[in-house]
């Protein structure tokens, strides 16, 4: 993975870039560096052994890009863009996208698979052209600046540009705090820094003294992929697993040493199980295999966890695969909150054991299952609305009696929603336990009501392609890939998401709804499709809770929290962003009894993530 860095205007040169490219991750190599006029780029490349730039030239047609990329089926595009077969492994991923955008224009992303961020300067015609992967893998964000425009791999790059404000958008703020709102796709923390959509472009036209930035444009269409022709649950199965397969196969390209992810779900666990037999054909070391688990020493697990190892263990056995458990202790969680600046997400401080053991053994990449529930392995939410809006009754009682699913709960679940979304959410509130409207989070009151952040988005189950169209725009996707990308960076990590391969999820999305759900169970296609693939045990398995991370997280925050309490207590002058915070609550909440009890525990990683303690 590269860091990209680069700026457009009259004020490129000098301390500008060099401050933007310092602020990026070292890699322990020596940056790239160009600049021509009104234009600098530079990057910090993580992969300087094989690809040593992030940088690649046409000089005739005036063509220069800066860029994070890795491209899938390079053979195909190399086929079409008439590189030697000779050529394309010693050819750089960068240089082959600037082939393509040579031969297309802005056109080239109908032709290019894989992940990316990059930006191409097009001197004749004095235009920037950035984009964006189809899920935001890899993150780009930009400012307007006067008279120019700044664009980097991470936030504090586009902030050292001496001209970019540094202003918190309050609103962010606010929503961040409370934790209701939708992830923005677009806004971070601060007003005048955004993140260029996943699957997007950004055209920056620059002319004698200033430059026009025009709106973001969506080049993925998910929403207009057709359904697949009729076909047997086999060849559906058969079909999607070739296509998976491949997609495994194309993230293990390159010879860095290779990490898996392993759960005993089926996502990670059928990521770990391919990658294992590739590696194999190829006659590489096999990957190695990371989970979430606490290390057992030589005690045996409680009860309750013994299924969370006998899955991971027979998940092994079947790719021969050694694992390393890897739990998250209370310095963990010390170390990932400290993080000024890095705002950390609800799911990086768990990866951090994970990247630190997966660095320590000279793993360059992670391969993770991330992005299956929203695809292939979607549980086919929306079926049953659907078969009570066109009354197909027959088939609702079939799949109803195969979910057991009873009168009383097809009324709460299944029709309140299709009748009061508004009214279904207050009463899942009340089961839970919570007062109405009670997730305020530890924004200050008069901060938080003077905001006024964006009301939580009513739930509506359409049908399941819709749910799975709305789940892509709720951001959680890229937000992930996001926060990944960065904590991965300091560690000299990649992540690759073989379930985010956009001939995967296009593959789900045209699937019938009724491979997810019908009578037999949900997420019933991933199941079927993996037969040959994992353990029986792995593919009956229908839970998704795990006691054993779970509990191993709440002893190190019982250990974790309060001890910040107690520091944040003993400061004599409160930390500088304390005044969005309601800091007598929160102080109050940092206790082992608010812990031990999982209360608002995201709402105080938000709070303590966003404190410059």
């Amino acid at each position: 993975m590269n860091a990209i860095c680069g700026l457009l205007g009259a004020s490129v040169g000098g301390r500008n870039a060099d401050a933007m490219l310092a602020a990026l991750p070292d890699s322990g190599q020596q940056p790239d560096e160009w600049t021509d006029g009104v234009v600098a780029f530079g990057g910090r490349s993580t992969d300087h052994a094989r690809f040593p730039s992030c940088l690649a030239f046409d000089p005739h047609r005036g063509l220069a890009v800066v860029a994070d990329v890795r491209l899938d089926d390079r053979s195909a595009l190399g086929d079409v863009l008439g590189v030697p077969p000779r050529e394309r492994d010693e050819i750089a991923d960068g240089v082959l996208l600037l082939k393509a955008y040579a031969r297309w224009g802005q056109y080239c992303l109908n032709h290019l698979l894989g992940d990316y961020a990059f930006a191409v300067w097009d001197a004749n015609e004095r235009l920037l052209f950035c984009a964006r992967d189809h899920i935001g893998v890899r993150p780009l964000y930009y400012a307007q600046t006067p008279g120019g425009f700044a664009f980097a791999s991470t936030v504090e790059s586009v902030l050292a540009a001496s001209s970019v404000d540094d202003d918190f958008d309050e609103l962010s703020v606010a929503e961040h705090l409370t934790g209701i709102a939708l992830l923005s796709t677009t806004r971070t923390f601060f007003k005048a820094v955004q993140k260029l959509p996943p699957g997007h472009t950004l055209a920056v036209h620059c002319a004698e003294a200033s430059c026009r930035v025009a709106e973001p444009v969506r080049h993925w269409h998910p929403e207009q992929v057709p359904q697949l022709p009729p076909a047997t649950d086999g060849q559906y199965a058969e079909e999607f697993l070739a296509l998976y397969s491949q997609a495994v196969a194309d993230r293990l390209h390159g010879p860095d040493p290779v990490g898996v992810h392993v759960s005993g779900g089926l996502d990670s666990s059928s990521v770990a199980v391919l990658a294992a037999q590739h590696l194999c054909r190829q006659h590489r070391p096999p990957p190695a295999a990371f989970s979430w688990l606490p290390p057992l020493g030589d005690r045996p697990p409680k009860p309750e966890h013994a299924k969370e190892y006998a899955l991971i263990d027979a998940v092994c056995a079947r790719a021969s695969l050694q694992v390393q458990h890897c739990s998250m202790n209370s310095d963990d969680i010390t170390a990932w909150l400290r993080r000024d600046g890095a705002f950390p997400g609800a799911m990086v401080g768990p990866e951090y054991p994970v990247q630190r053991a997966a660095a320590a053994q000279g793993i360059r990449v992670l391969l993770s299952g991330w992005g299956g529930d929203e695809g292939a392995s979607f549980n086919g939410r929306g079926t049953i609305e659907q078969l009570l809006l066109h009354g197909r009754w027959r088939r609702l009682a079939t799949v109803c009696r195969g979910q057991s699913i009873g009168p009383r709960r097809l009324l709460l679940d299944h029709v309140l929603p299709l009748i009061s979304p508004a009214l279904m959410l207050e009463l899942r509130r009340l089961k839970d336990g919570k007062p109405l409207r009670a997730r305020r989070g530890f924004a200050e009151a008069s901060f938080r009501q003077r905001l006024r952040p964006r009301p939580e988005p009513l739930p509506r189950h359409l049908n399941p392609r819709r749910i799975q169209l709305q789940l892509l725009d709720f951001g959680h996707l890229s937000g992930r890939c996001e926060d990944w990308a960065a904590s991965g960076a300091r560690f000299g990590i990649e992540y690759r998401y073989p379930l985010l391969d956009r001939r995967v999820l296009e593959f789900a999305f045209r699937l019938p709804p009724e491979q997810f759900l019908n009578a037999e169970g949900s997420r019933l296609f991933m199941r079927r499709a993996l037969r040959t693939v994992l353990p029986a045990e792995v593919c009956r398995h229908t839970s998704k809770a795990e006691p054993a991370v779970s509990e191993a997280r709440s002893d190190a925050q019982v250990l974790a929290l309060p001890a910040i309490g107690k520091e944040l207590s003993a400061r004599t002058t409160p930390p500088s962003r304390a005044h969005y915070l309601d800091m007598e609550r929160l102080l109050a909440n940092l206790s082992t009894a608010h812990i031990r009890a999982g209360h608002q525990n995201v709402q105080v990683h938000n709070a303590l993530g966003f404190l410059d303690w």
